[in-house]
């Protein structure tokens, strides 16, 4: 039984909690949060779990096996490496750094360490998602010309969020970048375009509608669209297409009845409200493969390098849309002391 603590009693730590709770080789030892009732109600759902109000009792615990970082991304850095220098293994959220300067000093301290540090970049194992990266790899569309991802929030955020969000691109397309880079490849090129029609997007300085596209290495194309505010609730798709077919993930729905009468047909329930809802069996699939990683000693991935080329892309977007000009990537270019799991 492996021995789990959460650092941030937030929404994403709630879901982790979940997660934690539901396996059978899991155990949550310890909830970390400034907000001290916060980590004492998430504390109590599982039998046995303590809540602290500094993260450092964390890494000084004995009981600690693994570390599940959803803090606020300024945070992650120091909270990776004191986790790392305690002995556990971390699974960190997204983005694990807005600055790349800081997140290459992190992966320089890590050194080889850095291999044993997982990012959430829960969407890589979504059932329907990760079944078709498992077709593409096995060439069953031939080789992948086109992918279109496309991603669309229910609501936008609140102003206080924005600001400290990094932007659209490197808060929320960057769950798109991982997932284009893993069933493109590496990425040769970005050309972002970004609008802001709302004043407090545009007060922000960001974007609430862009279109990126990236061009691989490999000759393949990826358009992805994302939108802050969507009326038809969370939109979620995927399509690879190649030679020979192509392969479609639609939205999900909380149930499969479609009505038929005078007002309409195929009528069906409006998409699953949001993240926690759409992609559930994603963040228990992604524990799932951190606790084995862990109880085997392989290497997890997604990796920090893996997180460090999303970072990449998503600055190369906001450039992008910022100067109208593509941008052209390294593509070759790595950090020593991690290994990609694209």
């Amino acid at each position: 039984m492996l021995r789990i603590a959460i650092i941030g009693a937030g929404r994403i730590g709630v879901v982790h909690a979940r997660s934690v709770l539901a396996h059978p080789g899991a155990a949550l030892a310890v909830v970390a949060d400034p907000d001290l009732a916060a980590a004492q109600r998430l504390a109590e759902t599982s039998p046995g779990a303590r809540a602290v109000s500094d993260a450092a009792e964390v890494f000084a615990a004995p009981d600690v096996d693994a570390v599940i970082i959803g803090s606020p991304t300024r945070f992650h850095v120091p909270q990776i490496l004191a986790a790392l220098d305690a002995g556990q293994a971390v699974l960190v959220e997204k983005p694990v750094e807005l600055d790349m300067a800081r997140l290459d000093e992190c992966l320089e301290a890590a050194g080889e360490r850095a291999n044993r540090v997982m990012v959430g970049f829960n969407r890589r194992f979504d059932p329907s998602l990760a079944q078709v990266y498992t077709r593409v790899q096995a060439g069953e569309i031939g080789p992948l010309q086109q992918l279109t991802i496309t991603s669309r929030d229910p609501a936008p955020p609140p102003e206080a969020y924005l600001a400290g969000s990094g932007g659209i691109f490197r808060d929320m397309t960057i769950h798109d970048f991982d997932m284009a880079r893993h069933l493109l490849g590496e990425i040769a090129s970005v050309h972002a375009v970004g609008v802001s029609t709302r004043p407090e997007t545009a007060a922000a300085g960001d974007f609430d509608q862009a279109v990126t596209t990236l061009t691989g290495v490999d000759g393949g194309v990826a358009t992805i669209i994302n939108s802050r505010q969507s009326a038809t609730g969370y939109d979620q798709r995927l399509e690879a297409f190649g030679p020979l077919g192509s392969l479609e993930v639609g939205n999900a729905t909380p149930t499969l009845v479609r009505a038929n009468g005078a007002g309409g047909s195929g009528m069906a329930d409006p998409y699953l409200h949001f993240f926690l809802e759409r992609y559930a069996a994603a963040y228990s699939a992604e524990l799932d493969s951190f606790l084995t990683s862990v109880d085997t000693g392989v290497n997890p991935g997604p990796t920090m390098l893996d997180g460090r080329k999303a970072l990449e892309l998503a600055n190369a977007a906001t450039e992008s849309a910022t100067t109208g000009m593509p941008v052209n990537l390294d593509a070759g270019a790595t950090r020593p002391g991690a290994r990609s799991s694209a």
